[in-house]
């Protein structure tokens, strides 16, 4: 499944629901959907993104789902089965998470503190150093756990799996999913064949 340039377009502005259970325990954080995503209504969907086939590196989910088509309801289950959230900071669909302005990544970081305090993960991971240090108000943060927490959540943050991050590969994506993940109390086996 591909779509042209005009109709992903016609998905600008678009939100996309949250793929969160009451019973996550791990709630990753992107920054806003794509339009590739907001097509097929599938967190992390254009095909060059990474997040997928990092969760699999790392043996948090059994194998990368076919995701750039959109995601089964199985698939789904899978993920919300395996303590798995997915939301975003900002939903609004753009083409670059660059398009987003600090005010939007401000307001997306209060918003996203009350969804936390509702839905009570222990362990959130917002993807994407820059937004987090923007929206949260913290431009000299580092990768990984912070010091703070959010709504009583342990706080990460991770690299953005985008395509256009091109300090990330596979296996570094794997190694920083792993810490929340564990965290979390979830499965991980990174394996030497994974990375």
């Amino acid at each position: 499944m591909g779509f042209r340039r005009d109709e992903l377009e016609a998905f600008r502005d678009r939100s996309v629901p949250d793929l969160v259970r009451d019973d996550v325990r791990l709630l990753f954080v992107g920054i806003n959907p794509g339009l590739w995503t907001a097509a097929t209504g599938a967190p992390f969907a254009h095909p060059g993104n990474r997040f997928y086939p990092a969760l699999a590196a790392a043996g948090i989910i059994p194998a990368v789902p076919d995701f750039a088509v959109g995601l089964t309801d199985l698939e789904r289950a899978e993920l919300m089965d395996a303590g798995i959230g997915i939301t975003n900071l900002v939903n609004r669909a753009t083409v670059r998470a660059d398009e987003l302005d600090r005010s939007e990544l401000r307001q997306g970081a209060l918003d996203l503190e009350r969804r936390v305090a509702e839905w009570q993960p222990l362990v959130v991971a917002i993807v994407g150093l820059t937004a987090y240090r923007q929206g949260f108000g913290r431009p000299r943060a580092a990768e990984g756990r912070q010091p703070e927490s959010l709504a009583g959540a342990e706080l990460w943050a991770v690299p953005n799996p985008s395509g256009l991050n091109a300090h990330a590969t596979i296996p570094t994506l794997a190694r920083a999913y792993a810490g929340p993940a564990q965290a979390a109390g979830l499965s991980v086996n990174i394996s030497p064949q994974r990375e």
